[in-house]
């Protein structure tokens, strides 16, 4: 899954605002069961671990030039969630840069 969320700030502020919130992004998952783990292979990719639901999902969240990318490998059994969860990730991946 692949989800974009467009921005108008400088990369730098967006690595900013998403190094020192990522503790957040497991408050944004429904349920408030998820554990999240992060870290930053380089400076524009931070990796995503999530464990929730009996289920552990890896994703990266990408920073290019207008946009943050967030990909998140779902297994087929999670497949009709995903219109949701793109949803929800667009939406508090909002919050994370504001």
């Amino acid at each position: 899954m692949r989800v974009a969320i467009p921005f108008d700030l400088s990369r730098d502020v967006v690595r900013d605002r998403l190094k020192s919130r990522s503790h957040e992004i497991a408050d944004h998952i429904p349920g408030g069961m998820a554990q999240v783990a992060t870290d930053w292979p380089n400076e524009d990719r931070m990796n995503l671990t999530i464990s929730t639901m009996g289920q552990s999902l890896r994703g990266v969240v990408d920073i290019e030039e207008n946009q943050l990318v967030f990909e998140i490998a779902l297994p087929a059994a999670l497949g009709f969630l995903e219109p949701m969860i793109a949803g929800s990730i667009r939406q508090q991946g909002q919050k994370l840069l504001t």
